[in-house]
Order: C-alpha cells, then sequence, then structure tokens
C-alpha cells in the first residue's frame, strides 16, 4: 500500500503543478489574446480552458461510481464560444474543473488505485484512469503556455529556468544542500 501512497501523492503534486503552469501563461495574456485563435483550426487559450474543464467535470464527477463519459457532456461544444464569453467565465469553468479534479482525487484511498473504473465503456484501473488524465491536462497545457509564449513573445516571463541561467540555477542549488 505504501507504493500506492506514493502514487496518489505524485498523481496529487503533479496535478497541482499542472494547474499552477496553466494559470501562469494565462496571467500574462490580454483578454483579447487569451481568446485570440491563429488560425480557423486552431483553439484559443479560452476554448481549451473550456474544453480541459468539460473533460474534468466528466470525468471527475462520480469518479469511481460512474463511466467517466458523461451523458450531459457534449464535448463539441467544448470548442465553441459565443461573444458573451468573458475571461471571468472562463477562468470560472477552470477553477470549477480543478476542484472537482483535486476534490476526487484527494477522496481517493491506497486501496482504490487498483479499482476499475469506466471511461467511455472501457475499462481502466483508477491509475490508469488518472494517468490518462494526467497526460491530456499536460498536453493541453503545454499548448495554453506555447500559445501563451507565442503571443507574448518579448514580454514573457518564463515559468522556469530563464534561457541561458541553467548554471545559475545548478549553483543556487548546489549551495541549498
Amino acid at each position: 500500500m505504501e507504493i500506492a501512497e506514493d502514487y496518489l501523492e505524485e498523481a496529487r503534486r503533479q496535478l497541482r503543478g499542472h494547474k499552477r503552469m496553466g494559470e501562469g501563461a494565462m496571467a500574462q495574456l490580454k483578454d483579447q489574446e487569451f481568446f485570440l485563435t491563429l488560425d480557423p483550426a486552431s483553439n484559443s487559450v479560452a476554448i481549451l480552458v473550456k474544453h480541459l474543464a468539460g473533460n474534468m467535470r466528466s470525468r471527475f464527477t462520480d469518479f469511481l461510481t460512474t463511466d467517466g463519459e458523461k451523458p450531459n457532456r457534449f464535448r463539441d461544444q467544448e470548442f465553441e464560444l459565443t461573444s458573451a464569453t468573458t475571461r471571468d467565465d472562463v477562468m470560472k469553468w477552470w477553477e470549477e474543473g480543478w476542484l472537482r479534479v483535486f476534490t476526487a482525487i484527494e477522496g481517493l484511498k491506497p486501496e482504490d488505485v487498483m479499482r476499475t473504473v469506466t471511461i467511455r465503456g472501457a475499462p481502466h484501473t483508477v491509475l490508469q484512469a488518472v494517468n490518462r488524465q494526467i497526460e491530456h491536462y499536460a498536453q493541453h497545457i503545454g499548448q495554453i503556455v506555447f500559445l501563451a509564449k507565442h503571443l507574448r513573445s518579448g514580454e514573457w516571463k518564463t515559468l522556469s529556468i530563464p534561457r541561458g541561467k541553467s548554471e545559475d540555477y545548478k549553483a543556487v542549488r548546489s549551495k541549498d544542500r
């Protein structure tokens, strides 16, 4: 059970890190950049957030007891916004989605890790289902970071070690040990 406890803690750590990374990127965007699509086939940051929130709601509502693809999820609509959609609306969806994720994940016990849940009718262990979502969220948050970095260009503030500062970072880390 110790491995399962460690797994759940690592899953929580990764999810918190993905949320923090997304928020760090979104905070740097102006409102018009938040809704901008680079071309007709692309998603804006706002659309990516709407999709993530829809996925989070579907996957993590009644996580252990119902299929992760809820009948009231209309995925295609997650890729549509109206002109009335505000940044506050989008950020509310973001927070609600993450609240569902963390509520479900925090409620898991080590003995749940090998339980079976379904997503679109297919069986997954809890471990597989959580890993699937971590991967999915990382992919879309990577897109958010990429878009924000592209749109902010020279005004971008790095979310990790700045370019050309790796050796400085290593030197500080070695002093801390």
